[in-house]
Parts: C-alpha cells; sequence; structure tokens
C-alpha cells in the first residue's frame, strides 16, 4: 500500500508538503506527484530462487481458520476483521503460524506456493501487528519504522526468513511486485484499512491463488472503494495512482484496467471516459467492532 521508506526520509514531513502543494495542481498532476511518495518496484533478486518441479505445499490451515471466524463481511463489500475478539488462543494459533511460516524454506517451492506463501505471510503479520497495538484507529498510527519521519509498521524489521530480515515494504515492493509483475497483488495484500482491498475470508494456496487474485480484483473494482461516479466524474482509489505503473501507467491504462473486472453496469459507464477526476482513500481501521453486537 501507500507507505513510506526509511532510507528515503519519506514521512508525515513529506505528506504534508504534498498536501500543500496539491491545493495548487490539477488532479490529473496530483496524481503523478502524489506517486512520487509511494514505493516503487524494486527487486530483490536473492528471491527468484525457486524450484519449478516442486509439489511441496505449505500449510496453511491455522490462518485459514483465523480467517474464516474473524472477518465479518459487510453488505458494503467490506471484509472488516473482529480484532477485539481475537482470543488467546487465537493469538498463539497466529504466532505459531508465522513461526511456521519462517521455518519453510521458501526458495524450494514452486512459483504458485512462493505467491500464495508472501501474500498470506504478508497478511499475517499485519494482523499481528494491529493486535500487538490494539485498539487502535489506523496502522499509520502504528509509528514502530525507523526513522524519525517514518510513518506506520511498513519498515519495521519483523520476521526473519532464511536468514534475511525481512519488512512488509520488502514482502510487497522487493518480492511480490517485482518478481510477478502482476496488478492483481495489490488486491490481495492487505493494509488493515477501509479504503484497502479485503482480507480474503479464505488463506491463499498454491491451488486457489489464481482464483483468488481474480475474485480480489473484481470484488474491489466493483465498490465504491474501488471505482464510482459522482455528479458524471469518475473517482477511484488512491492505489490507482500510488502505483499507477502497474495498471498501465496513464489514466487510460487505469481505465482499461477497471473495465477487465468491472461488472457490465459498471463497464458500461466507463465506456467514453477517458480521464480520472480524484483519487481518494480511507487509512481508518478495517475493524469489526462498530458491527459487534
Amino acid at each position: 500500500m501507500f507507505v513510506q521508506r526509511a532510507s528515503t526520509g519519506v514521512g508525515r514531513a513529506a505528506a504534508s508538503l504534498f498536501l500543500a502543494a496539491a491545493m495548487f495542481l490539477p488532479t490529473a498532476a496530483c496524481a503523478g506527484f502524489e506517486s512520487l511518495f509511494a514505493p516503487s518496484a524494486d527487486l530483490w533478486d536473492r528471491w527468484e530462487t525457486h524450484d519449478a518441479a516442486s509439489v511441496e505445499t505449505v500449510d496453511h490451515t491455522a490462518w485459514d481458520g483465523l480467517l474464516m471466524t474473524h472477518i465479518m463481511p459487510g453488505r458494503d463489500g467490506l471484509n472488516r476483521f473482529a480484532y477485539g475478539r481475537v482470543t488467546g488462543e487465537d493469538r498463539a494459533a497466529l504466532d505459531g503460524y508465522i513461526a511456521a511460516l519462517a521455518g519453510v524454506r521458501v526458495s524450494a517451492l514452486n512459483r504458485g506456493e512462493q505467491l500464495a506463501y508472501w501474500i498470506n505471510l504478508y497478511n499475517a503479520l499485519t494482523v499481528q501487528v494491529v493486535l500487538d497495538h490494539y485498539p487502535v484507529d489506523s496502522i499509520r498510527d502504528i509509528d514502530i519504522s525507523p526513522g524519525l519521519f517514518t510513518d506506520g509498521p511498513w519498515d519495521k524489521e519483523l520476521v526473519e526468513i532464511e536468514g534475511e530480515a525481512l519488512t512488509l515494504n520488502d514482502i510487497e515492493h522487493r518480492i511480490l511486485r517485482p518478481i510477478w509483475m502482476d496488478p492483481r497483488i495489490h488486491y490481495a495484500v492487505n493494509c488493515a484499512s477501509i479504503g484497502c482491498p479485503n482480507l480474503q475470508t479464505k488463506a491463499f494456496t498454491g491451488d486457489n491463488v489464481e482464483t483468488l487474485l481474480d475474485a480480489g480484483a473484481h470484488a474491489y473494482v466493483n465498490t465504491a472503494r474501488g471505482a464510482r461516479f459522482e455528479d458524471g466524474q469518475l473517482i477511484v482509489s488512491s492505489i490507482y495512482a500510488w502505483f499507477q505503473e502497474d495498471f498501465g501507467g496513464s489514466d487510460a491504462g487505469v481505465i482499461a484496467h477497471l473495465k477487465r473486472y468491472a461488472a457490465p453496469e459498471l463497464r458500461e459507464a466507463l465506456d467514453g471516459v477517458t480521464e480520472i477526476f480524484d483519487f481518494r482513500y480511507d487509512w481508518d481501521l478495517n475493524d469489526a467492532l462498530d458491527t459487534l453486537g
């Protein structure tokens, strides 16, 4: 998601600079300017190693159970997570699952198993971080990344895999995005926010990863969080500005991507549209607290 890297010194100060500058820029220019503050895909080639012939699978049963227990799908299409209902037993299961993933020799897996592995690890670590600091209004309030001006948890080393300490940014922007070069990655990794694509109700596996990537894309694009029209103008998620390079590199590329996953009504509305009017995102925590009885 849109997070800043400690190494660049980008944080709240830079965000404030962007907001000030954005007041004097047209919307299209804002998108390009905003994307400058998003992490780029920067390959960590150490993680390209894989075994195409491997039939080894990773057990994601524990994560699957936690997702099925604590995700609350809403009528608005948003999957909220019931952080407040996580028990000590649940937390032990989550911690044990992450520890088990840390013991996997991921470089010996085939590409499908690796893709599922990295997505699940990212999402499980995100939930773990939120639980470590819960209650919290937004994941951006969890300022554990190194650096004076950094924001959020994304540059904190959270896990060690094959002797390498990894951050959430490493997993998303140095492994998943540059190795797979698939825009659907953005619909799979979840940053615990209302504006983010859904945390899926089941774990990714080597067998279901393609199905879930497509399902995530269709689900997000066809909600107001992904794309909608206001007064005839196209409003889309800020994800399509932050990572426009992954969606064709232009408004036209983003719109073509949206059409690929749009339901008939939205696809028809997108016909003839050539530019995006605005980009929006809600960083409030995807907490099910308000929906619990």
